[in-house]
């Protein structure tokens, strides 16, 4: 019987119920993401406090029960009767959606948290929350359970006259999050991010969970001169200062700080009311724009590239750039449902008049830091220019010969990218079980030599002349960089299978890093995988256990026994399975286990650094993020 569909069964999904039904529509999706976005809802609403000049101190406290407190030194939520609503005013907050002081009146002139969905998510997706406000010499409280008011606001104390300010503190939903165990570096990240961006204000992250609570501490007087800085850490700058520009034109206050380093990436990151744009959007625009002209005008006037020569492209002087583009705008148009684009006109016109003006004043007062750019620049031209002609020659060979494929890729029959996987192996050994292993229809294999280039310290005409790196290229069929054209994808599972020791570990991180750099929408769109090899084989009369992790290895010999009939054998590398060991453990779409690569595009500053660290040429961060983050390492050769 089919369902009966008339006006009665157009559901009115009254208050906060919306927010329950479809959570994902509010705060992006409901994993580990999500938990997160929580937070940052409630310390926007600090920020907001922050930038219009009432804030400059705020905690966030993983609680020991994993609660989430955040304390502003804010005027502290309004808690007078609202008289449209005939409520309090920090009820309305927390319990009617698209309620709060960013929609005009007065109430701020620019707000990060922009659709006053904020609070009122945070509260109907959690368990309890609960606001004390210090206002008026007292101190008021409410609770709520899953967005509904169980304790009315009231008077609990006084506080001193002089002190404003508001705590919130919330324990998510188990029901809707598929994980509530919130993560302190992810935490860690985000403020530290929010902190470069709001110039002076001081945010600590305090972790209670642990026996010895963590604890950070985030203040930076140079805001975003300082985020440079501290992207720049791991990289050889080429001059000292951080060039800087700021001003107001048409509404919009625009910040922005770059400097160039001894790296062949570019790392321009854009930010609107402290959200950041992964996307990008007019003020970037703007900013490149800006950049460009300014150069190629510098340069020819001063003679530093003839009359007649070929401009300077965007791309060559903004390689080995890092550079922070900060916008404040009253009323931001956002493309996209998540805020990814900014779309106002006006803002392209103001970061490109702002920065032109002022990029212009500083090339000409230091034309030795400009003569030491259009160098850089020039170089990059050069080996561009060299780029394309290997890659010119790269593609009349394919056509005329007609091998367009590398020889040593093993293919799969099946030509529908849906149903196709290519394993990238280490080493011959390894790349013949595995050819021997695969199923034919479907996996396809690469081999490669020794480890690939390091692109993090390479140009683009080394990389192309690279032959493993070639060979992904080819197999893959997307192009890279501009040429980059994802519908050519050959495969939809592009799967790293390495050793599960340090040099394994060490070529699956190159080859990450090569992806990232030049084929970032192959991990954004969740192509990329990293295999799982087995650590452990355990034989026990004539049965056979493979063992992912220490701790597995440990549960099978409580189950099984330990006694001197067990056979424990240590996976060194892939080439010590034959091919059935490694189509039962690491090949099988039955039984494996794929571990998918993804990234948060609002944290990739983070992801920038954590690359460069790790694959550039200082020693120093290295070290320091090793010692940083060796405790949490499981399993580790020596």
């Amino acid at each position: 019987m089919s369902a009966e569909y008339g006006a009665d069964q157009i559901q009115i999904l009254e208050g906060l119920e919306a927010v329950r039904k479809r959570p994902g529509m509010y705060i992006g999706s409901t994993s580990a993401r999500g938990l997160h976005h929580l937070v940052y809802e409630i310390v926007d609403n600090a920020i907001d406090e922050a930038l219009a000049g009432f804030c400059d101190y705020i905690t966030v406290t993983i609680n020991k029960d994993n609660s989430v407190t955040v304390t502003d030194n804010g005027r502290g939520i309004p808690v007078g009767i609202n008289h449209k609503a005939g409520l309090p005013a920090v009820e309305v907050v927390f319990t009617v959606l698209h309620a709060g002081g960013k929609f005009g009146g007065g109430g701020y002139k620019v707000s990060g948290g922009l659709h006053g969905v904020g609070a009122s998510v945070v509260n109907a997706l959690s368990v309890w929350l609960e606001v004390t406000i210090c206002k008026d010499g007292n101190i008021y409280r409410q609770r709520y359970e899953r967005g509904k008011v169980v304790e009315k606001l009231k008077i609990i104390g006084t506080c001193d006259p002089e002190k404003t300010g508001t705590a919130v503190t919330f324990f998510p939903d188990g029901e809707i999050f598929e994980e509530t165990i919130f993560d302190f570096n992810t935490l860690k990240q985000r403020l530290r991010e929010m902190a470069f961006l709001t110039k002076g204000i001081k945010i600590v992250l305090r972790d209670e969970r642990e026996e010895e609570p963590e604890e950070r501490v985030f203040h930076y007087e140079g805001g975003i001169k300082e985020f440079v800085t501290y992207l720049n850490k791991g990289k050889t700058p080429l001059y000292e200062d951080i060039i800087f520009a700021e001003g107001e034109k048409d509404g919009v206050y625009v910040e922005v700080a770059m400097q160039h380093n001894d790296s062949y990436t570019e790392g321009s990151y854009s930010f609107v009311n402290n959200i950041t744009t992964p996307e990008g959007g007019t003020h970037l625009t703007g900013f490149k724009n800006a950049l460009t002209k300014t150069f190629n005008d510098y340069a020819k006037t001063n003679k530093l590239i003839k009359e007649n020569d070929q401009n300077l492209s965007g791309d060559d002087i903004r390689e080995g750039l890092t550079a922070i583009i900060s916008v404040k705008i009253e009323n931001p148009q956002f493309e996209g449902q998540t805020k990814q684009k900014l779309g106002n006109s006006e803002a392209r016109g103001a970061v490109e008049n702002i920065v032109s003006d002022q990029l212009m004043i500083y090339l000409e007062q230091h034309p030795q830091v400009a003569k030491i750019i259009v160098e850089k620049s020039l170089m990059s031209q050069r080996a561009r220019e060299a780029a394309r002609k290997a890659r010119d020659l790269t593609r009349r060979k394919s056509a005329l010969d007609g091998l367009s494929l590398p020889g040593k890729l093993a293919d799969c029959s099946d030509k529908n990218p849906e149903n196709c996987e290519i394993y990238i192996v280490e080493g011959d050994s390894a790349g013949g079980s595995a050819k021997t292993a695969r199923s034919r229809a479907t996996q396809a294999i690469l081999p490669l030599r020794g480890k690939i280039l390091n692109v993090e310290k390479a140009r683009l005409d080394r990389i192309y002349g690279n032959a493993e790196i070639k060979a992904m290229i080819t197999a893959f069929g997307t192009g890279i960089h501009e040429d980059f054209d994802i519908s050519k994808l050959r495969y939809h599972k592009i799967i790293i299978m390495t050793d599960a020791d340090v040099d394994g570990s060490h070529i699956a991180t190159l080859l990450l890093t090569f992806i990232y750099r030049f084929m970032p929408e192959l991990i954004k769109q969740g192509y990329v995988y990293l295999a799982t090899p087995p650590l452990f084989k355990l034989e026990k009369n004539k049965k056979v256990w493979y063992a992912y992790s220490d701790e597995q290895l440990a549960a099978i010999l409580d189950e099984v026994g330990r006694d001197q009939n067990n056979k424990i054998q240590r996976y060194k590398g892939l080439g010590e399975m034959d091919a059935d060991q490694l189509w039962e453990t690491t090949m099988d779409p039955e039984k494996r286990i794929l571990k998918r690569v993804v990234m948060d595009e609002n944290q990739s500053s983070e992801i920038d650094v954590t690359f460069t660290t790790l694959m550039g040429d200082q020693v120093e961060p290295r070290r320091e993020f090793i010692e940083e983050n060796a405790k949490k390492v499981r399993n580790l050769d020596i």
